[in-house]
């Protein structure tokens, strides 16, 4: 915050350094913020909330690329680069994580999600089968904006319903969390503040440093923007799953990250044009060249044979270790033909596990639907309770 209000400048690679600091500490910050306001909402609606809160230093630098691009068309390829970086990164290494500390501290072969969890898998379903289409188009529009923001609206509203546990809170987001009400209320939201101001003031140097560091020291800026950027504001995210993980919560982790994963593609990629309609001052939609449709179609193969992977609601070591090897595949290789490859390895094994676990398909809707129904019920109940006259 000194060094950005004073203008103080250290040196390219140096100041992009602290920047990113300041976004990971930043997300630490609201990562405690988060977890702390458990205690104020419905379990399935915190999971989401964290989840949604945890990717906001991602969102801050995408959006910062995709609000230059409007200005500067060179600046597109990097908005898309970020998203779908972050996005991979999520599943390849973030799902896969929290399996393997899960197998670390249980020996456990199968890490089972809740029921509860389909809701998640089906919106993270919907939210892939729509952006299959959009390399096809060679832009993300305001319409698939509307499209994906429905989607993750229509879901929230349903998680929010859901019923409440009470929370399990550890370390910083404990120390906050069990503070008196006004206490509470008041340190998170100055939490929440002293950290949101601090990634907006970080966000547009470190973007911008990403590029000069890349020509810098000679190496591929896309590459820079696509993975450094998103592996330091989700550090935190991924730090707080391994923890739950470790600690015998491994289901509230895989659900954390699901939600994660959720948020980014539909709120994360359709945010992108409206940020660039915003700077451009029309309503316009963000182009894609060849390279870039293949990043969104690699990363919608990716999800889909991820979603592939959880209508069972369950995640076994040789699908986690499926889910690591793809991925480490395509970081390592960032060839485009290697990449589409990589696509159409990633939409076979989807099309052939969905043909396989038909029946999980099946009973991950019942799921849903039962989930929904027992809450329909219960209100009903605690409806009937109310107007009951007293004995």
């Amino acid at each position: 915050m000194v060094m950005r209000l004073g203008g103080i400048h250290i040196g390219t690679v140096v100041d992009t350094a602290i920047f990113g600091l300041a976004i990971v500490s930043a997300a630490f910050i609201l990562a405690w913020a988060a977890e702390a306001a458990e205690v104020e909402i419905s379990q399935a609606l915190a999971v989401a909330f964290i989840a949604l809160i945890a990717v906001l230093p991602e969102y801050a630098v995408d959006m910062t690329f995709a609000w230059k691009a409007g200005q500067d068309p060179e600046y597109a390829p990097y908005a898309v680069a970020n998203m779908t970086g972050g996005n991979r990164l999520l599943i390849g290494l973030g799902w896969s994580f929290v399996f393997f500390l899960f197998w670390y501290r249980t020996r456990g072969k199968l890490l089972r999600l809740e029921r509860g969890h389909s809701i998640d898998v089906i919106a993270l379903g919907a939210a892939t089968a729509y952006s299959l289409t959009i390399p096809f188009k060679g832009s993300i529009s305001l319409v698939d904006t509307a499209v994906l923001a429905a989607i993750f609206v229509v879901y929230v509203i349903i998680i929010a319903r859901l019923e409440s546990e009470e929370p399990e809170l550890v370390g910083p987001a404990r120390a906050v969390g069990t503070l008196p009400r006004t206490q509470r209320r008041i340190a998170l939201l100055a939490m929440f503040l002293f950290a949101a101001v601090g990634i907006f003031l970080a966000a547009e140097p470190f973007a911008e440093g990403l590029i000069h560091t890349g020509t810098e020291l000679g190496i591929d800026e896309f590459l820079l923007v696509q993975w450094l950027a998103p592996l330091a504001s989700e550090a935190p995210e991924f730090l707080v799953a391994g923890i739950l993980a470790y600690r015998g919560r491994a289901t509230v982790a895989m659900g954390a990250l699901l939600s994660s994963k959720v948020n980014q593609w539909t709120l994360l990629i359709g945010g992108l044009p409206v940020a660039y309609s915003a700077s451009s001052g029309a309503l316009d939609s963000l182009p894609l060249d060849s390279r870039q449709q293949h990043e969104v179609w690699l990363t919608a193969g990716q999800s889909a044979f991820a979603v592939a992977v959880l209508v069972s609601l369950s995640l076994e070591a040789r699908e986690a270790i499926a889910l690591l090897g793809l991925f480490l595949i395509q970081f390592f290789i960032p060839i485009d033909g290697v990449h589409l490859a990589m696509t159409y390895v990633y939409l076979i094994l989807a099309i052939g596990l969905f043909l396989l676990n038909r029946r999980d398909i099946r009973a991950l809707f019942a799921g849903a639907r039962a989930e929904l129904r027992e809450l329909a019920e219960a209100r009903a109940r605690a409806r009937e309770e109310v107007r009951a006259p007293p004995a």
